[in-house]
């Protein structure tokens, strides 16, 4: 394998600290407009411009059957995972639902032990999967109070579902050979779910799209989850997976939940403990060793 490049850490860097800002950002855009029509908005744009990108520098539309299960994969990863968990933004602080999203690779490794190929049990991966979500559990403590409001209940169920689609959607889709341009693929995946979120929120949730009564806030939120959050962070991650190891590339997984934490605490002035970051430190903790064992398990299928 080449030795990888000053680009691929600066990727890294790219997906491990921005990846954590969207959170907050969608915390902030959900104050003005329902969070599966701000998800529907920064997703059919964010497609809109990748996809007229590739179109334009001529590249071809991909065959039915791709673009079937790009629909498929934008379906599950985009509108059942991203599309929730801004929803949940509503009624979650952006933190929590960061520390939640952070259990997902715990979710793919349940999904592919059941889907695809068994992953040997051992007790270093038990033991970081107790952990995972014992911290999350923890975390709940302070939200004891909370979790007598259904709109709470209702975002912690939504920020939970979400984590399922997403790990769900990366194991169903990871053994499908596209043959297309990955980010090209993304472009369409964005423009597919972006479309399918904006019909549910006008056609269903009685959603009304105005934009001329957008104020500031809402626009530097949308524009930043756009370029910032779907574009740049999402091109990052693709870079990464490439050029990268998967364990390394996995390190932003450890990350984004700081990330969001932090900025939830400083800038939103949401609830901080010291058993918040505590616990938040041992659901990563947790999630490490999880991802370590599934590493170790791969290199002695090789051997």
């Amino acid at each position: 394998m080449r030795k990888p490049s000053t680009n691929a850490y600066i990727a890294l860097a790219i997906v491990s600290i921005f990846w954590g800002t969207t959170y907050l950002a969608s915390r902030i855009g959900v104050r003005h407009i329902h969070g599966i029509m701000l998800a529907g908005l920064r997703q059919g744009t964010a497609g809109l411009l990748l996809t007229g990108f590739f179109l334009l520098r001529g590249y071809k539309l991909p065959e039915k059957i791709v673009l079937s299960k790009l629909f498929v994969m934008g379906l599950l990863m985009l509108v059942g995972s991203n599309g929730l968990m801004t929803w949940a933004m509503q009624y979650i602080p952006s933190g929590l639902g960061a520390v939640i999203s952070a259990t997902v690779p715990i979710w793919i490794t349940i999904f592919s032990y059941f889907l695809v190929k068994k992953t040997r049990i051992s007790i270093q991966l038990l033991v970081g999967m107790l952990l995972g979500f014992a911290g999350v559990a923890g975390i709940f403590y302070n939200y004891l109070s909370s979790l007598m409001n259904p709109d709470f209940r209702f975002g912690i169920m939504l920020s939970i579902f979400a984590c399922i689609c997403w790990a769900l959607g990366s194991v169903l889709t990871a053994k499908w050979a596209l043959g297309v341009n990955y980010l090209f693929g993304a472009g369409f995946q964005m423009l597919f779910s972006g479309i399918v979120m904006l019909l549910i929120a006008t056609l269903f949730m009685r959603q009304q799209l105005d934009a001329g009564s957008f104020t500031a806030e809402l626009w530097e939120s949308l524009l930043y989850l756009i370029l910032v959050g779907s574009i740049l962070s999402y091109s990052a991650y693709v870079f990464t997976l490439n050029n990268l190891p998967p364990s390394l590339a996995s390190v932003y997984a450890y990350i984004n939940p700081i990330v969001a934490v932090l900025l939830g605490w400083v800038l939103l002035k949401e609830n901080l403990t010291w058993l918040m970051g505590l616990c938040s430190l041992v659901t990563v903790g947790g999630v490490y060793l999880v991802n370590d064992a599934v590493n170790k398990n791969k290199q002695k299928q090789l051997q």
